[in-house]
């Protein structure tokens, strides 16, 4: 039986989660009165106020979120402790907190944690999706997946696919432009800018054998959305930076043609981290392994949807 303390993480994840008091007293099976009675006796507890609330929601105080990361993250350990304890690795159940970036995340992640929840009943997904990376540790985040590499050594990393970049642009846009033969020529074109993260504005860095080069852009266009920027290059607005994972129907189409393929850029790797754990559960390596055998039998050009 949980403890009281176990209940009242539980009860203020759901709370949080859902954004609502109703909410929560459904899912526990509870009235709102008592829902409302519990939340009250465990910022009395605390000394705090957890939630700032009106009359149709709630919001998290700092102190509640500061407890709902400390609170996640406690589950996530209990869950895993009874995993190892229980003989649960054969078997996977429990929550699952997913974190992955926003386009891709409700693109392609969404509908794969579909399958995979058709396949795994007893396994509850939480998919957060965002725009910038965040703290797995600290937010309780069992999964997170990204493209490229998170400086962050609290973390495993599993690769579960290989994403080349181009430089791209449409037919069009090199029709009234021209193309450019060498990587100086790419100084006078109109580039689209694709805002990420903290990357260095219009810097784009290139490789060709041992030999790397920097070249400053510029353009009239930039965006931190990436299906914006590609829409724009379709549109014939410039020259443009996309993955294969994005490119692959538009490059086999014609719509977008490759430029200077003699020069190599950062790679955009698919992963999935993790918090470096030695007793993983089984609905995280389960949840990974569908990720690696989904993308594995997935050509490029059937990629982009």
């Amino acid at each position: 039986m949980k403890t009281d303390l176990s209940n009242d993480l539980n009860f203020f994840v759901l709370l949080a989660r859902h954004g609502s008091l109703s909410a929560a007293a459904r899912l526990l099976d509870i009235t709102p009165p008592a829902a409302t009675k519990r939340l009250a006796l465990l910022e009395s507890r605390l000394g705090v106020r957890l939630v700032n609330r009106t009359t149709r929601s709630i919001s998290l105080t700092s102190e509640g979120e500061t407890y709902l990361q400390h609170a996640t993250r406690i589950l996530s350990d209990v869950q895993a402790m009874e995993d190892a304890v229980s003989g649960g690795r054969a078997s996977p159940k429990g929550l699952l907190r997913v974190n992955a970036t926003l386009g891709f995340g409700r693109t392609t992640i969404a509908p794969l944690v579909s399958d995979f929840a058709a396949k795994h009943p007893d396994v509850e997904v939480l998919l957060d999706v965002s725009d910038r990376p965040v703290d797995l540790v600290e937010s309780g985040f069992d999964l997170g997946i990204r493209f490229g590499a998170l400086p962050d050594k609290r973390l495993n990393a599993r690769r579960i696919m290989s994403n080349r970049r181009f430089l791209c642009a449409s037919p069009g846009y090199l029709k009234k432009h021209g193309t450019p033969q060498t990587l100086a020529d790419l100084a006078r074109h109109r580039c689209i800018i694709h805002r990420q993260n903290d990357d260095a504005y219009g810097i784009w860095r290139f490789m060709r054998g041992e030999n790397s080069e920097v070249i400053k852009v510029q353009g009239s266009l930039s965006s931190n959305d990436g299906d914006i920027v590609l829409g724009w290059a379709l549109d014939g607005h410039g020259i443009l930076i996309r993955s294969e994972w994005d490119l692959a129907k538009y490059l086999e189409s014609g719509r977008l043609r490759v430029l200077l393929p003699e020069f190599e850029l950062p790679a955009a790797d698919l992963f999935v981290y993790y918090a470096n754990q030695r007793n993983q559960s089984a609905r995280i390596r389960v949840f990974i392994d569908f990720l690696v055998e989904h993308f594995a039998n997935t050509p490029a050009k059937q990629r982009v949807k």
